[in-house]
């Protein structure tokens, strides 16, 4: 990062993975969930959505804009690093692509590097897609391109509030049970149903320099 940009994006989330409900990323009032965060199968193959409500990167106007990551990594590897296909919404202009690129990959360090892409150890593509999210609660979906599709079907509950465990995703939200996680991508290929889905809100900032 030769050149700093101070950027921010801010809106909702959605995630779902192939954990079973409560998924073990989960705190529930404060409390790690089951197995100390290790997931259900000892793979997590996850697909996670966001809707920029608000944010920019330097003069770059990124609200209204859409992108869509899934990718798996596994716990008894070393690291557990993320191997991940990145989708950013086709409506992007180049300056916008490119920045959400570089934001979701951990590229422009900040909360979104500590809060999750700081473990990307492999990007296997990124590729602008026809992106459909949608957020309300209750009818939470994810549809990118063909390559990505999650519908959620029933809210969870468990027990008390609910944020996620990794690391800076602190937030509240609402815990899931979807009906269809779909993921189509070499070498990311799964298809599962029943399965966790959290909800949530996002804000993350560049660091100040």
């Amino acid at each position: 990062m030769a050149d700093f940009t101070p950027w921010r994006i801010s809106g909702s989330y959605f995630e779902a993975c192939n954990c079973e409900a409560v998924c073990p990323c989960r705190r529930i009032g404060g409390s790690m969930g089951r197995s100390g965060g290790r997931s259900t199968y000892g793979i997590c193959e996850f697909a996670l959505s966001w809707l920029v409500l608000d944010g920019h990167a330097g003069p770059t106007d990124l609200g209204g804009l859409m992108a869509v990551m899934a990718g798996r990594y596994d716990d008894d590897e070393p690291g557990s690093p993320w191997r991940v296909a990145l989708y950013i919404d086709e409506r992007a202009d180049a300056d916008q692509r490119l920045a959400l690129t570089e934001l979701f990959l951990g590229r422009r360090g900040g909360t979104v590097f500590r809060n999750f892409a700081g473990a990307i150890g492999e990007v296997y593509a990124v590729r602008p897609a026809r992106i459909e999210l949608d957020h309300t609660a209750g009818s939470q979906r994810i549809s990118a391109g063909a390559y990505v599709t999650v519908h959620a079907s029933e809210p969870v509950d468990a027990g008390g509030p609910v944020s996620c465990g990794i690391p800076g995703h602190d937030r509240p939200g609402q815990e899931l049970r979807t009906s269809l996680q779909r993921v189509d991508e070499t070498p990311l290929r799964w298809e599962v149903s029943g399965r966790c889905g959290f909800a949530s809100d996002f804000a993350y900032t560049s660091d100040e320099r």
